[in-house]
């Protein structure tokens, strides 16, 4: 076969252009007449073509076994479907297959490439959303960890959010829409997902069982919902490559952050850079389709959604509060009394009554127990005995100043010394340790030691070197007679 590019445009040249016979050809070249019309009717090699299939007679009456086989492949575990070689091993042991192995190969490649799925393109209308989340590592206060992250996309201008969260969960869900509201400036007409246990609690054919926490989050910021069909992301496919380009882009190198509010701030801004950006087949930016989206996008509501899970709960004989599995303190004097938990991403409010009574950073670890040792200080002024071996204070830094003003309290009021000494203490149940801290310096200064003496130095405001009556004119005209001293002097006597 010729293959030749420079002897092929030789031949044609001499014969279509230079009149030479084709017997010449032939006999100086010794190549067959067919292979000479074939090169006087194609400007290139056409290459080898087959007129007709090959016939398999020892693969062929098994194909459709091995059609079946594959079928039944779609419906389990990628992991768990038949391999070629398994294939090749189940003919010969069921079937009397006599073949070899590379045919069976063969015939399992062309069934497979025949058997993939093809998409059709689809439009993107202004509005609409997608959400997905990713997962990547990152560096949190030094500790290499593996966080979720979540992605809400508006396929039409190809904008989107991402923030990172403790945990893949409800709470985190809500943060994520809430946020990505803000970032966009306005609430998607409708919003596409895939089926998460924290969107879907059941799926009945067509047909899907909302959870509660969803239907809470739908009925504050009123838009639609889509839910993909089981194991069909590409329906939001636009999320889905946005969560890998998010992790390549953004989350390349390992990211470093002091806390996730660091973390979440800087990919905030990675969001914003992106906008920048414009793609394949756009005349115009991100961030200028961007305002085609936020004119079909409903206003934000003007009342913010709390995205908090909310638990009622009773605080124990410890005063502690359970929610998530971990343990909460509350000031002591609400233990035993029923209390409402609310757990946001980042905090635990516990209230009495609508009155919040703590607030704790909260714990994504199992059965933890959050101290704080302001809660217990007033049960302590009762059992000042039990204030050195108190776990809730065990681990609490003080300024120095602090064990200065104890000592000298224990050396001068003896046995009421640890109780003064806790009555200052619970002034930081009205004042921050900051304040109270420069009080106690300064009572340490002038030898006042006890709580009253030191609570005095926290309401000491400088007074007006002048006291000016010019926005008061009805005081103006009053006279005030200067005190008689000898008045006193006669009483003394």
């Amino acid at each position: 076969m010729y293959a030749d590019m420079d002897e092929w445009t030789e031949i044609r040249k001499r014969v279509l252009l230079g009149g030479e016979s084709k017997r010449a050809i032939l006999r100086e070249s010794g190549m067959h007449w067919r292979t000479l019309e074939k090169i006087l009717a194609h400007s290139e090699p056409p290459g080898y073509r087959q007129s007709q299939p090959r016939k398999k007679p020892m693969i062929g009456p098994h194909i459709k076994r091995i059609e079946q086989w594959l079928e039944e492949d779609r419906q389990l575990p990628k992991k768990q479907r038949h391999t070629a070689k398994r294939i090749w091993e189940r003919l010969q042991q069921e079937e009397g297959y006599k073949g070899g192995y590379t045919s069976v190969k063969d015939i399992v490649r062309e069934l497979r490439q025949t058997r993939q799925e093809v998409f059709v393109p689809l439009k993107h209308v202004p509005g609409e959303a997608q959400v997905d989340f990713g997962h990547a590592l990152a560096r949190i206060n030094g500790q290499l960890r593996k966080v979720p992250f979540f992605v809400m996309a508006l396929p039409h201008s190809d904008a989107m959010f991402v923030a990172a969260f403790e945990r893949e969960c409800t709470e985190s869900f809500w943060e994520g829409h809430v946020r990505a509201f803000e970032f966009f400036g306005g609430v998607p007409s409708r919003i596409s997902y895939d089926n998460s246990r924290i969107a879907v609690a059941q799926i009945v054919g067509k047909e899907r069982k909302l959870t509660v926490g969803f239907l809470q989050l739908q009925s504050h910021y009123l838009f639609e919902h889509h839910f993909c069909r089981v194991g069909r992301g590409n329906e939001k496919g636009v999320v889905e490559g946005l969560v890998k380009y998010a992790r390549l882009n953004f989350m390349v190198p390992v990211p470093q952050a002091r806390d996730f509010a660091q973390l979440n701030e800087r990919l905030r801004e990675c969001c914003r850079g992106d906008l920048k950006r414009q793609l394949r087949g756009k005349t115009t930016s991100k961030e200028q389709l961007l305002t085609e989206d936020q004119k079909a996008m409903r206003p934000l509501p003007t009342g913010a959604f709390e995205a908090a899970r909310v638990v009622s709960t009773r605080a124990n004989s410890l005063s502690l509060v359970r929610f998530d599995r971990n343990d909460y303190s509350v000031p002591v004097c609400w233990a035993h009394h029923p209390v409402v938990a609310k757990g946001f991403c980042w905090e635990v409010s516990l209230y009495v009554q609508d009155r919040e009574v703590a607030r704790h950073r909260r714990c994504w670890d199992k059965e933890q127990v959050c101290l704080e040792p302001v809660h217990y200080l007033a049960l302590l002024e009762r059992k000042p005995g039990a204030f050195d071996h108190a776990l809730p204070l065990d681990q609490w830094e003080l300024p120095g100043c602090f064990a200065v003003l104890r000592a000298r309290l224990e050396g001068e009021l003896q046995g009421e010394g640890v109780r003064e000494y806790i009555r200052v203490l619970r002034l930081l149940e009205k004042h921050e340790l900051k304040t109270l801290t420069q009080a106690v310096e300064r009572a340490l200064e002038h030898g006042a030691l006890t709580r009253d003496a030191v609570a005095q130095f926290l309401y000491v405001r400088e007074l007006p070197k002048n006291f000016d009556l010019t926005a008061h004119p009805h005081l103006q005209s009053v006279r005030v007679q200067a005190p008689d001293l000898r008045q006193y002097t006669e009483l003394i006597t």
